[in-house]
């Protein structure tokens, strides 16, 4: 019974099999194959986009910190959440990758900024100056570090301050298909149409073995995209691997069932939670992570059973009989027999 991350999961068999089945012959590396092609233009039509650049990379943190790095200087200014993945577990890697960019940490409940927050920290940290540096991005994470999720609307509001400001915008979207399908809208919708420049679509937590999806929707910085992840070292060879994962993520919408699947597990594991004596929900549950605070017992009690999951915040060292934070993530290969299994085992 292990919630401790959509990462700690499987690949999904029709991924599999799509690797197996691009394991043919030889073709040309470094992106120039057909598949590769063919995954790039099925992304452009998924997001009514046709003009847009789209590179493969491994990881979330290559794809964010390259992101980053086309909006960004070494002299500029990126807020982000102080919660968010490019703050708290990167290792430095944007502010590396864009050659000293300063993240700017905006507070915010359940891991989101608002416009006033977003206000707020530019007011006390906008001002572009010789000293001070300039104003570069804004970087969203949705669904965010505590699975809440940005609305379209949401997105368009501070997109709407970011401009005015100068910002360009990324989308972190290592969860982008469970917050999209928590909201039922279109891809465009969340995205482009609301104001993002940059999406760094996540493949790995959702049913794919290794690949996160880099959409630029302004074409024109496509190319030096190209040389920063070459520089990298983050462009795959045998890009085939990566391209062939997309494709049959995004057949069918895969991608969307099993992003349903995941936060209707989700769910269930915080109703069934909920009712357990001594347990506080902590968010409201819009996508596949449940964040819970529950009696000290009850811990040890799961722990005991075999039930596995992070403590959150990480920094947390409470007392023997002191209440736990604790964060579950349900993944696209959570059972229902897991989460019931584990709410038997706390009753």
């Amino acid at each position: 019974m292990n919630f401790v991350s959509d990462n700690a999961g499987g690949v999904h068999p029709r991924i599999m099999a799509a690797l197996a089945g691009a394991n043919e012959g030889h073709v040309p590396a470094y992106g120039g194959d057909s598949v590769t092609r063919a995954a790039q233009d099925r992304l452009r039509e998924l997001f009514d986009s046709p003009e847009a650049a789209v590179h493969f990379v491994a990881s979330g943190t290559a794809a964010n910190a390259l992101s980053l790095s086309l909006l960004a200087p070494g002299w500029g200014k990126v807020f982000c959440h102080a919660d968010a993945h490019v703050q708290t577990s990167e290792t430095g890697a944007p502010e590396f990758m864009t050659g000293g960019a300063k993240l700017i940490p905006v507070p915010g409940a359940g891991g989101k900024i608002t416009p006033e927050a977003l206000a707020e920290a530019l007011a006390a940290n906008g001002r572009d100056s010789v000293h001070a540096g300039r104003n570069a991005a804004l970087t969203l994470t949705n669904a965010t570090e505590w699975g809440t999720v940005y609305s379209p609307e949401e997105v368009e509001a501070l997109a709407a301050i970011a401009r005015h400001a100068g910002l360009g915008l990324h989308m972190d979207g290592a969860r982008f298909a469970n917050a999209l399908a928590s909201l039922d809208v279109a891809p465009a919708d969340l995205t482009w149409r609301a104001g993002v420049d940059i999406l760094s679509l996540g493949g790995t937590k959702n049913g794919c073995m290794g690949v996160e999806t880099v959409l630029i929707f302004d074409p024109a910085r496509s190319e030096e995209f190209q040389f920063r992840r070459k520089r990298a070292g983050a462009l795959v060879s045998k890009h085939r691997y990566l391209a062939a994962q997309v494709l049959a993520w995004l057949e069918g919408d895969l991608w969307l069932q099993l992003a349903r699947h995941a936060n209707a597990m989700a769910h269930e594991l915080a109703l069934g939670l909920a009712r357990l004596p001594g347990v506080r929900i902590d968010q409201r549950v819009e996508s596949n992570a449940v964040f819970a605070t529950i009696p000290a017992e009850l811990h040890r009690r799961a722990c005991a059973s075999g039930i596995c999951y992070h403590l959150w915040p990480h920094t947390q060292q409470p007392a023997e009989d002191e209440p736990v934070g604790i964060r579950l993530v349900c993944g696209w290969d959570t059972r229902l027999e897991d989460v019931t299994g584990a709410l038997q085992a706390l009753a």
